[in-house]
């Protein structure tokens, strides 16, 4: 289309995507666009129109080898002009040479197919109130400068690429974090942001089951509202536990992914964002 610029965004613009996000029912956190940007400023691109954004994507990088895409909104009175195809394909050029990963709805699975990404797993969003069913609690501590390297060396178990840029800012404040501990060993950890509803914990991965419940638990017990956890559909015994403790099942993603499949991760329990992977 004449007329139209594809570039990178700044944190402004980013703070609008999240916005759009936002409007269309994602429930991003309140402090979302300046960590976003920060994990990799050339990762978020913007189509603009006689000087306005008419749609924008996250295509972020994380090492030399993996890449996720999410924030894929065209505005809504700007579709159907080619606007998310000029971002996506940049997005795609960015990415060039990863593994990359995204979360689809399913009114996109077929699209995404079809753009040569492959299934791997489904997540289910859980939320509600947190009635504090009692479970046999692991050990748990918080986020302190001497377990930052063992907690980057666990999220390495279950992410695809070391992402210590984004991490170190996402364990921080105004966001809660906590870890668990085993023998001064780091077994798991959990964080939860505040987000335009209640708050979402993501991360969350942990060693078993027990374990994750007892981030949730201690997580959730500071949250002055509902809470949102984006779990795989394959954990069933943990599904349990959110269920039995009030949390109730809503919308459902997939994750997929354009070049080698990564298996679900024993770690995982609770996706980081879907915008971020």
């Amino acid at each position: 289309m004449s007329g139209r610029l594809v570039r990178k965004l700044d944190l402004v613009e980013v703070e609008q995507l999240i916005d759009w996000a936002a409007a269309e029912g994602w429930n991003p956190g309140l402090n979302d666009a300046a960590v976003f940007r920060a994990t990799d400023s050339e990762g978020f691109i913007g189509a603009f129109v006689a000087g306005e954004m008419a749609a924008g994507i996250s295509a972020v990088g994380y090492g030399a080898t993996y890449g996720f895409i999410g924030l894929y909104i065209s505005r809504e009175d700007m579709r159907g002009q080619g606007h998310g195809k000029a971002v996506w394909d940049a997005g795609m050029a960015h990415l060039n040479g990863r593994t990359i990963g995204l979360d689809g709805v399913d009114e996109q699975f077929e699209n995404y197919c079809r753009k040569g990404f492959a299934p791997a797993y489904r997540t289910v969003r859980f939320g509600g109130t947190f009635a504090g069913r009692t479970t046999d609690r692991a050990t748990l501590a918080a986020v302190t400068t001497e377990l930052i390297p063992q907690i980057l060396a666990f999220d390495r178990r279950s992410f695809p690429e070391a992402r210590d840029r984004f991490l170190a800012r996402w364990l921080a404040p105004p966001n809660l974090a906590c870890v668990a501990v085993s023998a001064e060993a780091v077994t798991g950890y959990g964080v939860m942001r505040k987000c335009r509803s209640g708050w979402k914990i993501g991360g969350l991965s942990a060693i078993d089951d027990r374990t994750a419940a007892s981030l949730v638990q201690h997580l959730a017990a500071s949250a002055d509202g509902d809470i949102f956890i984006d779990v795989p559909t394959a954990r069933q015994q943990f599904i349990d536990f959110l269920s039995e403790s009030g949390l109730r099942p809503g919308f459902e993603t997939t994750r997929m992914y354009l070049g080698k499949q990564i298996p679900l991760a024993p770690e995982l329990f609770g996706v980081t964002t879907l915008e971020l992977g």
